[in-house]
This record gives C-alpha cells, structure tokens and sequence, in this order.
C-alpha cells in the first residue's frame, strides 16, 4: 500500500491544482488582523494549530488563519490528528501508505516515525478504504502541502478515536517527545459545535451564560420559546462554543486544567465537538511538556459558522481556528 489518494478532491475542494493553489493564496491572503486581535502572523515559534475540516467552500477561509500562524522555519515534520467519523476506534490508527497524494503535489508519510508508534504497540493500522473514507485529516493537506510549499517535510497522520480521558492522557505522553521537538510541528484537526435536528443537538441557552436560567433541548413540541427574540439560536451557539474556546485557552488556564476543565465542560453540554479527542491529545502532550518546564500558551485567532440558525428548521457547524506556542 503505497499512496493514498486525494479521495475528497473534487467533492469536498477543487481537485484542479491551479485553481485550489489560488483559493488557499486567496484566504490565506485575507488574513489580516486588527491591532486590537494581538496577533501578528505567522507566530515564531508555533507548535501546534487547531482548525477545521469541513468542505472549504464553508471552512478553508477559517482554516486560513490557523495556518497563517505557522512560522516554517526549521520545521520538517507535520503530525496530524483527526478524529475518525467512519469506523469506531478505541484507540488510534496509523496509516499504511508512504504518501499521501494532493492536487498541490504528494506529501510523504514520515514512515520511520510511523514505525517507531506501531512498535509501542498502542497503535492500530488503518486500512486503505478507511483512509480515503475519512475527511478530517485530508482536508488539511493541501494547506500543509501550500504552506510548506517547496520545503522538505514529511507527515505522520494519526486517526484518533472516541477515546477516554485516561487514553488521552496516555496518547499525549507517548506523542509529547516529538511534539518537544524543534523540527516538527502539530495540526489538530477538529470543527466546533454542529447544530440543529439533522445533528441530534439542539442545546440552547434562554440567557446568555453565566446565568440562573438552565440551558434546554429546543424540540418540536416546543421550537420557538419566547427567548429566542433576546437570544437567537445562533447567539447560543456562539456562546456554547466560546465557553469551551475560553477553557482551552492557556493563560490563564494550564495545559492540565485546560484538559480536565474541557471533559468536564463535555460532560455537561455534549457539545458535537468532532475533534474533542485529538484536542485531548493535544492537551495530554502540552501537560507532559508543562512538567517538563514548558509554559504553553494557546490562543484563539477565528470564530466562524457555516450560517445563523434561526430556528430549529435550521442548522450550522462551527469553526474555530488556534494556535500555541510554549
């Protein structure tokens, strides 16, 4: 098994170079923050990024300012975590292919590293048809290939599964050495919330949070509560999804609160959040580099929606767009 092809290609995103090479210019291009943002890309020193992986008619401009952030000097190695959305994995899975193909070029698979994981023995291995089924991790490589344009890198893919907790945890120690290296970097692949009946979420809040009034599941016995004149479905989501955003953020919060403050937030609001779990991952590596002396630090660049819902007819997905350095 050799390559993978770019299975989304033409569906998902332009499967013509030229033209796919323009809207990643384009976007990556309109990335242009306000004084007030504190955000001066790209950011020395970037050692990881999380972004979407939706179709880039609705994501790619989001996804643009987490890639903006990378500063690619010295860096020849792209892992990349993307939960998986076809098959039910308890773990995580590597890939068998030794490259994977985009309509940019081919960007090959870091096989020794690779090899070094399975030998762990934590490792499952994904088959072909379960690598090209899955989105999450292809929709980043034309970024990585743009922006890593005429650099040497290799990648190391990494389907993550609906792990605990606790395998968090120990997914981020055995990956933190490599996180700690200079010349590699990580991309976190995950959108934000996706609501509406078509989702099974319909989570709302009747008051802004924090607030004593509960938060309900709209439904169809009752789809619009009076709330929804003061505070529209699509303010609630936006305020579901900053509360997580608020979590992750390090300062204030360490690498360690952040993770156990992220589950909890889990717990209590089941926020479709499809990447929860290589964040956890992330979290796991940054808590064994914050023992180590590390200071992380991530911050929130972009907050998008695929569209406002107005009512329960309606639904969106989020898209938030970090970076982090330590």
């Amino acid at each position: 098994m050799s390559s993978r092809h770019a299975s989304h290609a033409d569906s998902w995103y332009t499967a013509n170079g030229t033209r796919l090479d323009g809207e990643l210019s384009g976007w990556l291009a309109a990335v242009k923050p306000s004084a007030e943002d504190e955000y001066n890309p790209p950011v020395p020193g970037t050692k990881a990024i999380i972004a979407p992986h939706a179709g880039y008619s609705y994501s790619g401009p989001a996804a643009a300012w987490a890639y903006k952030s990378i500063d690619t000097t010295g860096i020849t190695r792209v892992f990349i975590l993307g939960p998986s959305h076809h098959v039910y994995l308890d773990g995580c899975a590597l890939t068998q292919c030794k490259q994977y193909e985009t309509p940019l070029g081919v960007l090959p698979i870091d096989v020794e590293t690779t090899q070094e994981l399975k030998k762990t023995g934590q490792f499952s291995d994904m088959d072909l048809q379960t690598d090209e089924d899955e989105h999450s991790i292809e929709m980043h490589l034309p970024y990585v290939r743009k922006v890593f344009q005429g650099k040497d890198i290799s990648i190391v893919p990494i389907l993550v599964g609906a792990i605990n907790y606790e395998k968090e945890v120990a997914y981020g120690r055995l990956l933190a050495p490599y996180l700690a290296r200079e010349d590699t970097i990580f991309v976190v692949s995950s959108d934000f919330c996706h609501w509406g009946l078509r989702f099974q979420y319909t989570f709302y809040y009747p008051k802004p949070p924090p607030s004593d009034v509960p938060p309900v599941r709209l439904s169809r016995a009752d789809p619009s509560p009076a709330s929804l004149k003061e505070h529209p479905i699509h303010a609630s989501i936006s305020a579901l999804d900053h509360e997580a955003m608020e979590l992750l953020t390090m300062p204030p919060f360490t690498a360690s609160q952040a993770h156990h403050e992220f589950a909890q937030y889990l717990a209590r609001t089941k926020n479709t959040i499809c990447g929860r779990h290589p964040i956890g991952v992330l979290l796991g590596a940054l808590t064994v580099l914050e023992q180590e002396g590390k200071a992380p630090k991530l911050k929130w660049v972009r907050y998008e929606q695929s569209s406002q819902c107005k009512t329960l007819k309606d639904s969106s997905v989020s898209y938030a767009s970090a970076f982090i350095t330590f």
